[in-house]
């Protein structure tokens, strides 16, 4: 059976990133301490318990997916803006953007009694119309309960990116994310992988956090999801990945509907939040209408 490297926080960023980009994913072990572990379980824990299960087989009737992460839990700012996590996203996206976003944010509780989840390639959340040679995501699933075979830890397929869209994983081309609570799987957008099937009678419990292009749309509405009354109270950097500020020279500004409160009306996200542009992530203070 496949199965994937495994690392500890010492390893080299960008030895990770290399197997992450090859194979399709690795787990670094003990990843977060027991005190944040225990943060992330208190502030989740009430928002997983109210969340309905999924509506159809994907998502998973016996699955609870919990979004809006940033703005419901304070602990999941620091996962969200985990030092050599965000390293590794800008290694593995970088050759193909000047900057990264946050992609989505999301509890996926997989009770006893689901099934497997179908298995996917991230990246077909943009319709497949993203060159194969461009991965468009890092992604990260946070065990916050141990995963094992039997309680549905993550299946993945490593080796499967370069694979043809035809081509299906034989059993022994399988295996799963075993790894104990406060562990994370790295996997990237174009391998194959699915939830697994939860045997056991316990809850399996992953935070999966992931990351994109500076340039595509996000899986999660991060402006609805974090509105500007709750992002004026982020720290400058994790709001700049969520996308209040610009994306590049021209991508990203806005207009206020309801009034001209500078000498130009094209103003960068910044200034919703109340802070003054200049962020590392902005090219402009006030950008100019193209002639």
């Amino acid at each position: 059976m496949a199965e994937l490297a495994r690392f500890n926080l010492d390893t080299p960023d960008d030895e990770i990133v290399e197997v992450v980009r090859i194979d399709g994913g690795a787990i670094i072990e003990d990843a977060i301490d027991v005190d944040l572990l225990n943060r992330l379980e208190a502030e989740l824990r009430p928002w997983i318990d109210r969340t309905p299960g999924g509506l159809d087989n994907f998502s998973g009737h016996n699955t609870t997916r919990t979004g809006a992460l940033v703005a419901r839990s304070q602990a999941c700012r620091e996962l969200v803006m985990h030092p050599k996590v965000i390293d590794m996203a800008n290694r593995f996206l970088s050759p193909y953007t000047n900057k990264i976003q946050l992609h989505l944010t999301q509890v996926i509780n997989i009770k006893p009694g689901q099934g497997t989840q179908p298995l996917h390639r991230d990246r077909l959340a943009w319709g497949g119309y993203i060159p194969a040679e461009i991965d468009p995501q890092f992604n990260t699933m946070w065990a916050l309960s141990d995963f094992t075979p039997e309680n549905g830890g993550t299946r993945i397929v490593p080796g499967s990116p370069g694979w043809d869209d035809e081509r299906r994983a034989t059993d022994d081309e399988k295996t799963q994310a075993a790894m104990g609570a406060g562990s994370v799987l790295l996997y990237s957008g174009s391998v194959i992988h699915g939830g697994g099937e939860n045997r056991s009678d316990a809850d399996r419990t992953g935070i999966n956090i992931t990351y994109t292009l500076g340039w595509l749309r996000t899986e999660e509405n991060q402006f609805l999801s974090c509105p500007p009354e709750v992002a004026k109270e982020l720290d400058p950097d994790l709001a700049d990945l969520m996308g209040y500020s610009m994306g590049n020279y021209a991508l990203g500004y806005y207009s206020d509907p309801e009034g001209m409160p500078g000498p130009v009306d094209l103003l960068t996200p910044e200034m919703v939040l109340g802070r003054k542009p200049g962020s590392k992530h902005s090219n402009s203070g006030l950008l100019v209408p193209a002639e």
